[in-house]
C-alpha cells in the first residue's frame, strides 16, 4: 500500500522502526514521558501507523520490552548468554548500545500487569537457559541469583549511576562477575566479549 509520498510502505521496516525508536525513547524518558507522537517521528512515520501496528501505548511498550529481550535468547548459546547479557548492560547508557529494553523496564516500574507478565516471562526463559549449564538439582535458584545480580548490577550502573560502579570499564566488570557466576553456573563462556 503506498504511503503519503505514493511509495510502497514495507510493513516489517515500518513496525522495526517504531520497536527501535520506542526501545529508545522509553530508555531514555520511561513510560511516562515518551510519547506517541515523538516515537512516531523518530521512527519516521505518522502516529496513525503506530497505532495501526500496536494498537495502543501499552501494546507498544510491551512489544518493545518483548522484542529485544526475547532476540537475547536467540542470539548464541546457553553458554555465552550472560557475557552477552554483560555486554548490552554494561555498554554506556545511551539508548542506541541495546541497554533501553531494560532500562525502561526498570525506569517504568510496575507501570502495568502485561509488563509484569512479560518480565516474568522472559525472567522464566533466561532462567532456562541458564539453569542448563549446571547438572546441579538447584540450577533454577543459581540461575535466578545470577540474574538478580545482574539486575542489580544494572540498576546501580545504569539508573542510579553509583560510583566507581557507573563509570568502571565493562571489561573489568564482566570478568568480575563471569568469574563469580561460574561458580553457580559452571558452563557459563567465561569469554568477554562473547563470540
Amino acid at each position: 500500500m503506498p504511503n503519503e509520498s505514493g511509495r510502497a510502505r514495507d510493513a516489517a521496516a515500518t513496525r522495526v522502526a517504531l520497536l527501535t525508536a520506542a526501545q529508545a525513547l522509553f530508555a531514555e524518558r520511561g513510560y511516562e514521558r515518551a510519547t506517541v507522537r515523538e516515537i512516531a517521528a523518530r521512527a519516521g512515520v505518522n502516529q496513525a501507523l503506530l497505532f495501526r501496528y500496536f494498537g495502543s501505548k501499552d501494546e507498544l511498550f510491551r512489544a518493545a520490552i518483548a522484542d529485544t529481550g526475547r532476540r537475547m535468547l536467540t542470539e548464541g548459546s546457553a553458554e555465552g548468554l550472560l557475557g552477552r547479557l554483560l555486554a548490552r548492560l554494561l555498554a554506556q547508557t545511551d539508548a542506541a548500545t541495546g541497554v533501553s529494553w531494560l532500562q525502561a523496564g526498570l525506569r517504568s516500574g510496575g507501570h502495568d500487569e502485561g509488563v509484569s507478565l512479560i518480565r516474568r516471562e522472559l525472567g522464566d526463559e533466561y532462567v532456562r537457559a541458564m539453569a542448563s549449564l549446571t547438572a546441579e538439582p538447584d540450577g533454577e535458584l543459581r540461575a535466578d541469583l545470577v540474574l538478580a545480580w545482574l539486575l542489580g548490577i544494572v540498576l546501580m550502573r545504569s539508573v542510579h549511576q553509583r560510583e566507581p560502579l557507573a563509570g568502571a570499564d565493562p571489561a573489568e566488570v564482566a570478568a568480575h562477575v563471569l568469574r563469580a557466576s561460574a561458580a553457580l553456573l559452571p558452563g557459563i563462556d567465561p569469554n568477554f566479549p562473547p563470540a
